[in-house]
């Protein structure tokens, strides 16, 4: 696994990591919902009010941060949420055939998962003042 280098912050860049903290709660907040109700992981985090608000946030707020370390994390968040909707929608695609119920039901399950790693991993990188990959 790749090394990081540690993120020094100034003070301009303080208010733009708790505008991220705040995004990654809000995805979280949505996600565990999944987990505590009968809506699954990923049906919470697409449709579930903290992850658009999140979302929305996210556009209003990333000409802030667009060249600094930060940026990776607003890429990061928004390449989560707009790739599980494509996942999201491939299974929905694959419940409209009966062969392809079981598959939709497994990628609904994998594309969850991959949600809370990414929702878990982004956040503690942000904790750790560390950029994401790109």
């Amino acid at each position: 696994m790749a090394e990081y280098e540690i993120i020094q912050v100034d003070s301009e860049s303080e208010g733009s990591m708790a505008w991220c903290h705040v995004m990654y709660a809000l995805h979280a907040l949505s996600a565990i919902g999944g987990i505590l109700t009968s809506a699954t992981v990923l049906g919470a985090f697409l449709t579930g009010w903290p992850s658009l608000i999140a979302v929305v946030i996210n556009y209003v707020t990333r000409e802030r941060v667009r060249g600094g370390w930060l940026d990776s994390h607003w890429r990061w968040q928004l390449r989560t949420f707009w790739f599980a909707l494509l996942w999201a929608s491939i299974s929905g695609l694959l419940f409209i055939t009966l062969i392809g119920i079981p598959f939709a039901f497994a990628l609904i399950l994998g594309t969850g998962l991959w949600v809370l790693y990414r929702v878990g991993r982004g956040w503690m990188a942000l904790v750790g003042r560390k950029g994401m990959p790109v």
